[in-house]
C-alpha cells in the first residue's frame, strides 16, 4: 500500500510541475526583467512551508549570480526591516496570497519603491493584485490524501523558483567560470577546479632541449618525478614529450646505445596537451581515456606552462 501511495504522490507532484509550463509567458519575462534590473538584493520572503521554499530559492539565486537574502516576514516587523534597503526587490511566496505577515511586508517595501514579484496559487489574491509581476503556481490538488499538508504546492513553487534562477543565469551570461568562483569549497568546488589549480608549474615542470643527451633526460625525469619530460625549443615551445613508456620502448630497440641518442631522437612529437583554464575533470577524463599519466599544459602560442599528472588529479578527490 505504501508503494502505491508513493507512486501517487510522485505523479501528483509531477503533474503539478508540468501544469506550470504553459504559464511561462509575459509574467515570467516581467519577473526576470525586474530581478535582473535589481541594483540591491533580491529579498525572498515566505511564511511556514513557503518560507522554507523561499530559503532554497534565495540560496539558488545567490549561487548563480543574483545577490539574494531570505527575510522571515514575522521577524521583519520585529527589527529585521533594517535589512532592506533602497534598490532591493521583494520576491514573496504565499500560496494563498493573503498571508498577513507577507502583506504587511509588501506595504513596507512599497514605501521604499521596491518592485514586487509574487508567487501565489491565487491570481485574485491581495498579493497577486499588488505585484508588479505575478507568477501563478496554483495546482489542481495537493499530494496529501487529506488535501491539507503543503506538498504539490511547495513543489510547484520550488520549481518556479528554479525556473526564475536559471532564466536570470542565462540573461546575465553567467558562466561555468563564474560558478566556480562562487563554489570554491567542498566536493562541488573540487569538480570545478581548473588545470592551473593542480598542475606542476615553473621549475616543477620537467623540460629538456631537443639536443639534450639521454642521460640528462633521465636525470631531469628522475629529479621532477613525474615519469616524463617535455621537450622544448629555445623559446620554451613544446616540441614533444618523453615518457617512461617511451624510454622502455627505446631501450628495447637500442639497448645501452640509447644513452648516445638525443631527446629529439627519442621523443614523441606533437603530444596531447591541455590549456590551463580547462576544467581539471576534463583533463582527468582525457588521461583515463588515453591511458596515460601526464599532459603538458601549453598556452595559445604552444609555450609550456606546466604539466598535469594523474596522481595530482586523484589527490583532489574529484571522483
Amino acid at each position: 500500500m505504501s508503494r502505491e501511495t508513493a507512486r501517487k504522490v510522485l505523479e501528483v507532484e509531477a503533474h503539478a510541475i508540468l501544469g506550470l509550463v504553459p504559464r511561462v509567458g509575459e509574467a515570467y519575462d516581467r519577473a526576470v526583467d525586474l530581478l535582473l534590473a535589481c541594483t540591491g538584493r533580491v529579498v525572498v520572503s515566505g511564511m511556514g512551508k513557503s518560507g522554507l521554499i523561499g530559503q532554497k530559492i534565495s540560496a539558488t539565486l545567490s549561487s548563480t549570480g543574483t545577490p539574494s537574502l531570505f527575510l522571515h516576514p514575522a521577524e521583519a516587523t520585529h527589527g529585521d526591516l533594517g535589512r532592506i534597503v533602497k534598490g532591493d526587490v521583494l520576491l514573496a511566496v504565499s500560496y494563498s496570497g493573503e498571508t498577513e505577515e507577507i502583506v504587511a511586508l509588501v506595504a513596507w517595501m512599497r514605501r521604499l519603491a521596491s518592485p514586487l514579484v509574487a508567487m501565489t496559487g491565487n491570481p485574485r489574491s491581495s498579493l497577486a493584485a499588488a505585484a508588479d509581476a505575478h507568477l501563478d503556481v496554483s495546482i489542481p490538488k495537493e499530494a496529501c490524501p487529506f488535501g491539507l499538508a503543503p506538498t504539490a504546492s511547495t513543489t510547484a513553487a520550488l520549481a518556479m523558483g528554479d525556473a526564475l534562477a536559471m532564466g536570470l543565469l542565462e540573461r546575465r551570461g553567467f558562466t561555468i567560470e563564474d560558478f566556480a568562483v562562487l563554489h570554491p569549497g567542498g566536493r562541488l568546488g573540487k569538480k570545478l577546479l581548473r588545470v592551473e589549480d593542480v598542475m606542476q608549474a615553473g621549475d616543477l615542470a620537467p623540460r629538456v632541449a631537443p639536443g639534450a643527451a639521454m642521460k640528462d633526460v633521465l636525470f631531469e625525469m628522475t629529479k621532477k618525478r613525474l615519469g616524463m619530460t617535455t621537450v622544448v625549443d629555445a623559446d620554451g615551445r613544446l616540441l614533444g614529450m618523453i615518457s617512461d613508456g617511451d624510454l622502455r620502448r627505446q631501450m628495447e630497440r637500442h639497448g645501452y646505445a640509447l644513452l648516445d641518442r638525443t631527446a629529439a631522437q627519442c621523443m614523441t612529437p606533437g603530444p596531447l596537451t591541455v590549456r590551463r583554464r580547462e576544467l581539471a575533470t576534463s583533463a582527468l577524463a582525457l588521461l583515463e581515456e588515453r591511458r596515460i599519466t601526464s599532459l603538458p599544459v601549453v598556452d595559445e602560442a604552444g609555450l609550456v606552462e606546466g604539466v598535469v599528472h594523474l596522481h595530482d588529479l586523484w589527490k583532489t578527490e574529484m571522483i
